[in-house]
């Protein structure tokens, strides 16, 4: 049974109707936190994101929806959602295309969904979790926050930025709080490869290559940047978000964590 250190403690996870952030909602949840969850979905995705949260152990979890492309909206998730103890920036959006034909609008788009509303909700969060000499901020910034690919400009451009950001209020918000109480952190996690079903379509592309070996179709996927050969799963994603939000925790501020099988190890 898991440890029950969060009880008392409020999370909002964005993009968290699916995936890895109904992972780590899921997992602060079992570890008794009221969950805030967020993200797109029909009606009865999002009801079974909310009672997938309830299960796992959580005190509460109820959805609470906003345009991450509108500063305006977050605003009013973030104040809708009151003082927070936990914030995972985990929603994010892609488009792939070279630079000379990306579209300037889906340009904005990345740079708004992924970039800017991390800094949005920060600025709202933060000085609440100052005064409380508790916060924990994870930012899920992808291996590309760490390393390019081609085709992906504005996607690596705003990954790379939440990186820097999260340096900067690391730094800026270092020395509140104390060990007893946990102190204020804010760290980058940067998967790589993750088993989700975004992924699905290039697994059984591959796999169709070997027979619908969808093992082997992984590996040739993966064996352009992954050493590994393997993709971590959202849980193991989770796993690391929450030990983030233990008090032993405190000291560990301004990483950018890569979780991507050796990938930026060369």
């Amino acid at each position: 049974m898991t440890e029950r250190f969060l009880t008392g403690r409020t999370a909002l996870v964005t993009g968290s109707t699916s995936g890895i952030g109904l992972a780590i909602a899921a997992t602060l949840g079992a570890a008794g936190a009221r969950v805030i969850v967020h993200g797109l979905g029909s009606t009865e995705e999002i009801s079974h994101a909310e009672q997938t949260v309830r299960d796992a152990g959580a005190a509460s979890a109820h959805f609470l929806p906003g345009d991450l492309a509108d500063p305006v909206a977050i605003e009013h998730l973030m104040q809708q959602a009151g003082p927070l103890d936990i914030l995972v920036n985990n929603a994010g959006i892609q488009h792939t295309a070279p630079i000379a034909e990306m579209p300037p609008a889906q340009w904005d788009r990345i740079l708004a969904i992924n970039l800017s509303a991390v800094f949005h909700s920060m600025r709202w969060a933060l000085p609440n979790m100052a005064a409380r000499g508790f916060g924990r901020v994870i930012n899920v910034a992808s291996v590309h926050g760490l390393v390019a690919s081609v085709q992906k400009a504005p996607y690596v451009a705003a990954e790379h930025g939440v990186i820097g950001l999260s340096k900067v209020a690391a730094l800026e918000y270092a020395a509140h709080g104390d060990r007893s109480s946990g102190g204020i952190t804010i760290n980058c996690i940067c998967p790589g490869f993750v088993e989700t079903a975004l992924i699905e379509p290039q697994i059984q592309s591959r796999a169709a290559h070997h027979g619908g070996d969808r093992d082997a179709g992984i590996r040739d996927l993966l064996g352009e940047k992954q050493p590994s050969l393997r993709m971590a799963l959202p849980d193991d994603i989770a796993a690391l978000a929450l030990w983030l939000c233990r008090r032993e925790a405190h000291n560990l501020n301004g990483a950018a964590i890569p979780v991507d099988g050796g990938w930026t190890a060369a």
